[in-house]
């Protein structure tokens, strides 16, 4: 079979949903929603990544998004659907979206136009989906947000202080956890409330069920960074310590925080230096292929363009780097 052009894919998309509209009974009301059923006619070069942040454009739209599940791909050949958990370039696949927010919205198959969108990367701006909306997802009208009686002004004027969060980011054995667990010492013995994210603490529990993939690392971070806002809504200063690997993650854990609750730590200590350490052994390992898609060797680093402080993790002790920390925090009044 020749290889099909997006237009022709697309269209293919649109006929699935013609058979089957799923209108829900819906026919005379508004369609009002934040999560979606949707086709994707995938054309970014680089592959999808379920958990990551998307631009959703849409006539009179652009909005933050991201693809919260992919149930199959679809053959375009016999309509078989295909069991994926990516997209590559010009793959048609049927996934779950969500919205940061509720939008107007019809199903393609009660308006073409207003139930087609488009997909950009959010740091580059370039199209990488154009999708078609099958219907909107029940669940998102069935839930409301639970307004409550203390704040999290309230809970930081009772622990006296102001809830932050420090995101400590660089390779393996760049000395992250260690620098991370003694400025948390050093906060607490000034009376500071706070809370230590580990990422290998985290995959004892939180995120146990997670791999070592791209889409799995996209997953980790937007889950500390749900839980992370949680910490800072109940007052806390939160450490985080992750590899972080993607600009794209950090940028969204970033955006979920007012400018004054967050900074950004780059912990930069040379590969060779980190591998010298290797404290756990897993570089040996991964040079030993006993370990996939291990970051710095055989999956990325994209180094921080805008971190708030950048720590000689290779030249400085871990003490001193803790207390650079310290400093900042109390130059800016943070503390």
């Amino acid at each position: 079979m020749a290889r099909l052009n997006i237009d022709q894919l697309v269209e293919i998309a649109a006929r699935e949903i013609r058979s089957n509209p799923k209108l829900d009974d819906v026919k005379d009301q508004k369609w009002h929603s934040d999560q979606f059923a949707v086709y994707l006619v995938w054309q970014g070069t680089e592959p999808l990544l379920p958990g990551r942040s998307y631009a959703f454009i849409s006539p009179g739209t652009r909005i933050n998004c991201s693809v919260s599940s992919l149930k199959f791909r679809l053959d375009p050949e016999n309509k078989r659907q295909i069991a994926a958990s990516t997209l590559n370039h010009l793959e048609i696949g049927y996934c779950n979206i969500e919205l940061d927010h509720s939008i107007d919205y019809a199903p393609a198959s009660a308006d073409r136009n207003l139930g087609t969108f488009s997909l950009l990367d959010s740091l580059t701006g370039k199209k990488v989906a154009t999708g078609l909306i099958q219907f909107g997802l029940r669940r998102a009208t069935n839930i409301r947000w639970q307004e409550v009686e203390i704040d999290q002004a309230a809970r930081a004027v009772a622990k006296q202080q102001k809830p932050y969060v420090l995101w400590f980011t660089g390779l393996s054995g760049s000395g992250k956890s260690t620098i991370a667990s003694l400025l948390e010492k050093k906060l607490h013995a000034l009376g500071h409330h706070t809370y230590l994210l580990d990422g290998d603490n985290v995959r004892h529990g939180l995120c146990r069920d997670l791999g070592f993939t791209d889409a799995d690392r996209v997953e980790n971070i937007r889950r500390i960074s749900e839980t992370a806002r949680l910490f800072v809504d109940a007052g806390l200063i939160v450490i985080v310590s992750f590899i972080s690997p993607f600009t794209t993650e950090r940028r969204m854990a970033r955006d979920l925080f007012k400018d004054e609750e967050f900074s950004e730590i780059y912990v930069n200590t040379p590969l060779e230096i980190c591998e010298k350490r290797d404290p756990k052994g897993l570089y040996r390992k991964a040079r030993r292929g006993e370990i996939k898609n291990f970051t710095g060797l055989d999956s990325p680093y994209e180094i921080p363009e805008r971190a708030d402080i950048i720590l000689n993790g290779g030249k400085e002790e871990p003490e001193i780097l803790a207390d650079q920390v310290l400093d900042y925090l109390k130059q800016g009044k943070f503390i």
